[in-house]
This record gives C-alpha cells, sequence and structure tokens, in this order.
C-alpha cells in the first residue's frame, strides 16, 4: 500500500538531490490523512514536513459572501493561489522557514501559521483533493510537484467512513447523506478526472 511510497522518501533522503515536494490525491475520505499520520509516525518533522490543502480552505465568512458556504469543500472555495505561493517559496527559498495554515474540522476553520516547514526538511508531502486540477485556479501547482501519487479505494469503503465522518462533526446521518449526494460526489467525480496525472498509485 504505501511501501512504495516510503520507499520513494527514503531514496530522496538518502541522495543528494534538491528538496522534493510529493504530491498526493485521492477523493474525499479515500485515507489521505491515513496516508501522512503513517508518513508523520515513520519519518522526522525536521526532514519530511507534510502540509494539508485543507489549511487553504475560504473562510466561512468568505463563502457566505460568495454564497458558496453550501458547497465548502469543492474545487472553487479554496485558496490555490495562495497555497501555489507557498509551494513556490517552499521548493526555492530553501534557507528560510515557511508557515503554513492548518484546518480543523471541529471548529471548521484555518488556524494560521499552525504548520512550518523546516529549514532542515528535505520533503515536502503535500495531501489534497485538486493538486492534479487544471481548472479553479489550480492550473499552476502540479508543474510544482516532483513526485506525484494517487489513492484509489472502492466507494462502498469510502462513502460510509464519508458519511460517518460528517456525523463525527456535527451533522445529522440525514444531514451527512444529502451532503454527500449534493457536495462530496460531484467532488468525488471532478477529482477522479484528474487521477490520470498521477504516476504512481496507493491501493486501499
Amino acid at each position: 500500500m504505501t511501501s512504495e511510497l516510503f520507499k520513494q522518501i527514503r531514496q530522496i533522503l538518502n541522495s543528494d538531490t534538491r528538496r522534493a515536494i510529493i504530491g498526493i490525491v485521492g477523493k474525499p475520505a479515500a485515507g489521505k490523512s491515513t496516508v501522512v499520520e503513517q508518513i508523520a509516525s515513520e519519518f522526522s518533522p525536521d526532514l519530511v514536513c507534510v502540509i494539508p490543502m485543507d489549511g487553504y480552505h475560504l473562510s466561512n465568512e468568505t463563502l457566505i459572501e460568495l454564497g458558496k458556504r453550501d458547497t465548502k469543500g469543492a474545487p472553487d472555495t479554496f485558496d490555490p493561489v495562495s497555497l501555489i505561493a507557498l509551494l513556490k517559496r517552499v521548493k526555492n527559498e530553501t534557507e528560510a522557514e515557511h508557515p503554513f495554515p492548518i484546518f480543523h474540522r471541529e471548529i471548521e476553520a484555518s488556524v494560521q501559521d499552525e504548520g512550518v516547514v523546516r529549514k532542515s526538511a528535505r520533503v515536502i508531502v503535500i495531501e489534497g483533493n485538486y493538486l492534479f486540477s487544471r481548472e479553479h485556479g489550480w492550473d499552476g501547482l502540479f508543474e510544482l510537484l516532483d513526485y506525484t501519487w494517487f489513492i484509489e479505494v472502492d466507494d462502498q469503503i469510502r462513502i460510509p467512513r464519508l458519511i460517518a465522518r460528517h456525523i463525527e462533526f456535527g451533522k445529522t446521518p440525514e444531514e451527512a447523506e444529502a451532503w454527500v449526494r449534493r457536495s462530496d460526489d460531484s467532488n468525488a467525480k471532478f477529482i477522479d478526472s484528474t487521477a490520470g496525472r498521477a504516476s504512481n498509485i496507493i491501493k486501499f
């Protein structure tokens, strides 16, 4: 499952190559968080830094102003411009530390500058839904990735997991199922359409 990814990370750490950025994409509840948790437990944060795309959610206040609060999580409800700018700094300014926001589902908001890419980091792992997209302002991101992975998981496993996650964070079962049908399902189809850009596959 993740053994080939871990092998790739070790090869980068053992080489004399420049800092590398690895992009991991998957549908909602595909297992991205599980993969990065395994990475965090396997490698020192001094060497391998994980950046979650979710930190770049637009705020609820901004989404309300834009009339997009009910589609939060869609590709046009993030701030890809700021994320792309961060990755450019991370890639080119290796002698500096680079803070980034972390999203917290329990408060449905990001905490600014909670994460940091340390100067010592050799591998940057960014995970999210839309890293391979050419639309909605995401098109400048893919070219910054040195290695690309897509997580494949059967929807019969993924969708109940997704509904359970929505319930865990405050939705009723009915609200959770409706949200998945209305929002998450269309997002998943969009993400799946970008999967062909990945050079590597993780199967769960």
